[in-house]
């Protein structure tokens, strides 16, 4: 299968290549993404073949139904990593927790958050593909708080790859922070910066589409990719878990074959949404796909009104961090399927020079036919927390802002599966907050008192972080970062 270029071709790329290429060099013509050309078509023979199958069987079949150019021992290794998850039959857990109300537990691998569901065997696969090549390549990373842990733990002292890890200073959690700076692999480096995830992923897509610092990695005889969702490598991998769960409500006996669902997605840049999209053009039965976001609601808006603009917005910090983003990278791909390159183009453009862009009315019919959307302030979050767990669940605020979502914006008595991205260790602060009224506490004082509470242990991967010696130091202006990163690679 070729992946074509979201935004046209500029006759300096490869106007299609196939997926080793598109995750080896994600960026495409003008500043745009790489996307599927087409994409395979899962029956319902297909999909009842794999009500017997495992998650890495399926995670199999899907690979193979993409056509990818990775060999198949390659795949095997990268997909035994699920077996690392807290249940190697079963690493996706669905469970309900509500009538009609189901979620899909994405947090159960090493960094206890669902960036391991995509970047743990997206690093075997990168890593390979650089041996087989015998290559050396830069990986770079900008996150939110959940990406760079997850980059950091399969990228650690893999052969032929070196990572630098760009995370806003301040505007993670303590957990998040102490996941990435206490990492001391000789080929890693983690780069805090003074400003926001979107300056953070606003200076990766530079780096990657910068000639200037492209030619200073060749003459070290590197090369250049990414670990963020601007990298198909991870979106391929996003698709998975949908069919999954839906699949596992159908081993539950709670809905049939065929009957539809409600995908409901808590979002920043969009990658998990999108997985959904792709997965329900694939053929999975949905009903439509629920778009959750916390105050900084650009999707929201856009979904609503077809209007993107960030001329009078900046960015709010949330008790929902991972999803503070204001450019969200992964729309551009569903516009690109939506509306063709030319228009995509033209309305990325407008946003990079403009700060917004508006959809045609017909523009906005299309996108209302898949995508409703609401969003969830901190207060409404930390109750719907607490009313989870009063019945039973507990929850991160980022999975809270779907319950929100599902009480507005469903509109048939489907079932409903809420994608639960981090575990509550990756948040407690709030959490305790919510769930006893305490303020102002340290993560570490946070995770005691929820387990105090809750009645369960601390995971020993959380818990050993706050004894671990601070391996990373650096913070920086953004300016610096290439600077930094170049530094690095000396």
């Amino acid at each position: 299968m070729l992946f074509t270029e979201t935004r046209g071709n500029d006759g300096q790329h490869q106007p299609s290549v196939p997926f080793s290429a598109a995750i080896l060099n994600p960026m495409a013509s003008f500043g745009g993404l790489y996307s599927p050309a087409t994409l395979p078509h899962l029956s319902t023979e297909f999909l009842q073949s794999q009500l017997a199958a495992n998650y890495k069987q399926l995670a199999s079949a899907i690979l193979t139904a993409f056509e990818v150019d990775i060999e198949a021992s390659v795949v095997k290794q990268a997909l035994d990593l699920y077996d690392r998850f807290d249940d190697a039959q079963n690493p996706v857990p669905v469970v309900k927790v509500d009538n009609d109300l189901y979620v899909s537990e994405l947090y159960h691998g090493p960094t206890r958050a669902f960036k391991d569901m995509a970047l743990q065997p997206f690093g075997v696969i990168l890593s390979a593909l650089a041996q087989q090549r015998g290559e050396q390549y830069l990986i770079l990373a900008a996150t939110s708080g959940d990406t760079g842990p997850a980059a950091l733990e399969t990228f650690k002292n893999r052969d032929n790859v070196r990572v630098a890890c760009l995370y806003p200073d301040g505007g993670t959690s303590d957990v998040q922070r102490l996941q990435m700076v206490t990492e001391n692999a000789s080929n890693l480096k983690v780069i805090g910066i003074h400003g926001s995830f979107d300056d953070a992923q606003n200076a990766l897509k530079q780096l990657l589409s910068s000639t200037a610092f492209n030619n200073s990695l060749k003459q070290k005889g590197i090369s250049l990719s990414a670990a963020n969702s601007v990298n198909f490598g991870r979106i391929i991998f996003q698709i998975i878990y949908h069919i999954h769960s839906y699949l596992e409500l159908v081993r539950q006996q709670v809905i049939s074959l065929g009957e539809k669902v409600y995908l409901n997605v808590p979002c920043g840049n969009f990658g998990n949404a999108l997985g959904g999209y792709y997965a329900w053009k694939m053929g999975l039965p949905v009903e439509k796909i629920i778009v959750a976001s916390n105050q900084n609601n650009v999707l929201t808006t856009l979904i609503n009104t077809g209007s993107y603009d960030l001329t009078n917005r900046t960015l709010i910090a949330t008790t929902s961090p991972a999803m503070d983003i204001l450019i969200s990278s992964n729309i551009e791909r569903i516009l690109f399927d939506m509306l063709g390159a030319e228009r995509t183009r033209e309305l990325m453009e407008s946003l990079s020079t403009q700060r917004s862009y508006q959809l045609t009315a017909t523009e906005l019919d299309t996108l209302q036919q898949y995508f409703c959307a609401d969003f969830c302030t901190d207060e409404e979050g930390k109750a719907y927390i607490k009313r989870a767990f009063d019945a039973g669940y507990l929850m991160d605020p980022h999975t809270a802002t779907c319950f929100k979502a599902h009480d507005s914006c469903r509109q048939r008595p489907l079932k409903s599966i809420i994608y639960s991205t981090a575990e509550w260790t990756k948040f407690s602060p709030v959490i305790d907050n919510a769930l006893t009224g305490n303020t102002d506490t340290h993560d570490i004082d946070a995770l005691k008192s929820i387990s105090a509470t809750a009645g369960i242990q601390i995971p020993e991967v959380i818990q050993s972080l706050f004894s671990k010696p601070v391996a990373q130091k650096t913070v920086i202006d953004k300016e610096q970062i290439e600077a930094t990163i170049l530094e690095f690679l000396d």
